[in-house]
């Protein structure tokens, strides 16, 4: 038995320890405080280059004194700020990107005024989005580009890329939603068409108030987001690094935005809960969403302790999609970890950065010509400028697809049959009836 006099005299200690750490933390509260004001994010420099609507294009000042020749536009979701993914500078996606020689741009959504309720997935994606591309696209001077989207902006960048796969060059997507057959978690769950009706929520609300969204996602780990964290700060007060970061990710959640009505119910409905993207059975306006199209490599990558979108929710989706270039990087890490923790950029982001460097490179344009011209004089029946890769979407690889099936010059093209070459090469059919439009409009 435990003498009850040192056990007396334990408490007594313990009590004492414990006035002492408060003092402690009293006499910094205020310092705190004003850290959790005052602290700073997005402070990679950058400057506006296209606005639309509340939209910003951003493009981030280089940190290299060369760049490669293909840029990456970056997509992040419609719901809270895209400074995430350039917290601070240590941990920064944007900055990894930059000083792995990228000419970097990002899309800053902004909140939704109410005039912006009926803004539907075909206005972010086949208006928003591609005009964003085509600023891209004709200020690097490149036919197609890299895009990189996370969460929802994965979401709508895959469907960017089956509506427009000329200009998308190579695909990475981060924690992207792209299939809900039901078994993807908690918020898949909640989602459900019996359980729940977006339709209630945006006619009592119009566009879907952040608020509201907020607490739904606290409530997936109600401990963790409302009890725990707050006892970690407690404890780790007379850190200034820690406090520093906390105060960064607290800004960030507090600084949520709405979601355009129209968008949410047609993201929720068609989405999660119909699983159209991936049964291939998506439209947006009249346009069929098909990811037949996808053909250009496409880089997944998944937080294994994701709980918001599950690697089951993202994974699957590689082997619905015809590019023979797939891979996925799966990080032992959750949805926002993966972009704001110090791991992560030290072993994930180099590993992102390399796949697309990879698949970045450029032909020497004088030894492109001088194989084309080799090309043509050994085939001898292409005529002169008959150079199928000046078509948009068209690279080496493809023409020497088309020159195994036969076609070499812009007349073969026009004159093929779509579904014979469609056999022959597997190519889309869409692609091809889209350079074939080509051919006849020159």
């Amino acid at each position: 038995m435990k003498n009850p006099y040192a056990f007396a005299m334990d408490i007594q200690r313990q009590a004492w320890e414990g006035a002492a750490e408060m003092a402690e933390k009293v006499q910094v509260a205020p310092d705190r405080a004003e850290t959790l004001n005052d602290v700073e994010v997005g402070q990679t420099p950058s400057e506006v280059v296209y606005e639309e609507n509340k939209l910003r294009l951003l493009h981030y000042e280089s940190q290299t004194d060369s760049q490669h020749d293909v840029p990456i536009l970056v997509v992040y979701a419609l719901i809270n700020r895209p400074y995430i993914l350039d917290l601070q500078p240590d941990r920064s996606v944007v900055r990894t990107l930059l000083e792995a020689g990228f000419d970097v741009y990002m899309i800053d959504w902004d909140e939704p005024s109410a005039l912006d309720r009926s803004l539907t997935l075909d206005d972010y994606v086949s208006r928003y989005i591609d005009n964003c591309v085509d600023v891209v696209r004709e200020r690097s001077n490149q036919d197609a580009i890299n895009i990189l989207g996370y969460c929802m902006g994965g979401t709508m960048t895959t469907m960017y890329a089956a509506l427009f796969p000329e200009k998308v060059r190579n695909l990475g997507l981060m924690a992207a939603g792209l299939c809900f057959a039901g078994d993807s978690g908690v918020l898949e769950l909640w989602g459900a068409d019996e359980y729940y009706d977006p339709e209630r929520v945006t006619d009592t609300f119009g566009n879907v108030p952040a608020e509201f969204l907020d607490v739904g996602f606290a409530l997936m780990d109600p401990v963790a987001n409302n009890v725990t964290k707050y006892v970690r700060f407690y404890e780790n007060m007379d850190d200034e690094e820690f406090v520093e970061n906390f105060a960064r990710m607290e800004r960030w959640l507090a600084e949520g935005i709405d979601v355009a009505g129209a968008t949410y119910d047609q993201f929720i409905g068609d989405i999660y809960q119909d699983n159209k993207l991936v049964e291939n059975e998506l439209y947006l306006g009249d346009k069929h969403v098909d990811i037949e199209n996808i053909e250009m490599p496409v880089l997944q990558i998944v937080a294994t302790y994701d709980h918001l979108i599950p690697p089951e929710a993202s994974k699957p989706f590689n082997d619905a999609i015809p590019s023979d270039d797939t891979e996925i990087l799966e990080f032992a890490t959750g949805h926002i970890g993966m972009s704001v923790s110090s791991r992560s950029h030290d072993e994930l982001w180099p590993q992102v950065c390399e796949w697309f460097e990879e698949r970045s490179r450029l032909e020497d344009s004088s030894t492109a010509t001088a194989d084309a011209a080799d090309e043509e004089i050994n085939a001898g029946e292409a005529s002169a400028g008959d150079d199928l890769t000046e078509l948009t979407g068209i690279g080496e690889a493809y023409a020497e697809d088309l020159a195994h099936a036969g076609i070499e010059s812009f007349a073969g093209l026009a004159e093929a049959d779509v579904a014979d070459l469609a056999a022959e090469t597997g190519i889309s059919p869409s692609r091809l009836e889209d350079w074939i439009e080509q051919v006849r409009d020159r």
